[in-house]
């Protein structure tokens, strides 16, 4: 009798043994660790970055494809500098924010305006008037104000007036937006940093403006052109 139990048992344990078996076998075979240097831990997955695929831009002529390339030139040339604006303005205000004393405050507000002011300068000495216009544009791209405006927080309003009268002699507005909503330039702008930031030829910063790049991409392609008119569209990657 004990005999027959103890078979009647093993008959029925070794199945499921068999089973927990050949599940841990199952998952040995389907499950790859990665580890991760500097981490003590095992991981199943690798997290990537995220990549953001662009569709090929198209236009409707040759003379807008010339003028997409000479813009895409003084952008890639001028936005870095439109970057470091919004750095130094982000600094200033986070720096303000931890500084109490009202008389401090003044004192290393003008210290940072005239090292913007300085920096420039000197800069846009060196720039043609359309790359001088293009960093006002990316400026408010950037900040979210125009420079106008930001000269005249940081100084007073007759030296935003000052500025602005200088600028004018060299048909540059600092009170110019950017606006890729309504003007085709300004979204051809907004491509060729998109573009930029994608291949790592410009260094990514968020813009701070309320507007979309891939709605804009579907209002600006080129109208679809009949085969009989002759006709070509041009596109770039």
């Amino acid at each position: 009798m004990k005999k027959i139990i103890f078979l009647y048992t093993l008959l029925l344990v070794t199945p499921l043994f068999s089973q927990k078996k050949q599940e841990k076998e199952v998952d040995t075979l389907i499950t790859e660790y990665y580890i991760v240097k500097g981490d003590s831990l095992y991981k199943t997955t690798i997290d990537l970055d995220d990549v953001i695929l662009l569709k090929k831009i198209k236009f409707n002529d040759r003379k807008e494809y010339i003028k997409y390339l000479i813009l895409k030139r003084k952008v890639r040339k001028v936005y870095p500098y439109a970057k470091m604006a919004a750095d130094e303005l982000t600094e200033l205000n986070t720096d303000l924010r931890k500084i109490k004393s009202k008389r401090k405050r003044k004192k290393y507000t003008k210290k940072v305006q005239k090292y913007i002011e300085e920096e420039f300068s000197e800069k846009l000495k060196k720039f043609t008037r359309t790359e001088g216009q293009i960093l006002i544009k990316l400026i408010h791209r950037q900040t979210g104000d125009t420079a106008f405006n930001l000269i005249k927080k940081l100084r007073s309003g007759w030296r935003a007036f000052w500025y602005n009268s200088t600028a004018n002699l060299f048909s540059i507005s600092l009170k110019e937006e950017y606006n890729p909503k309504q003007n085709k330039e300004d979204f051809y702008i907004e491509d060729i940093l998109m573009r930029a930031f994608m291949y790592d030829v410009l260094e990514r910063q968020p813009h701070a403006l309320d507007f979309d790049y891939f709605d804009l991409s579907n209002k600006w392609k080129p109208k679809p052109v009949s085969a009989s008119s002759g006709i070509k569209t041009i596109e770039i990657k």
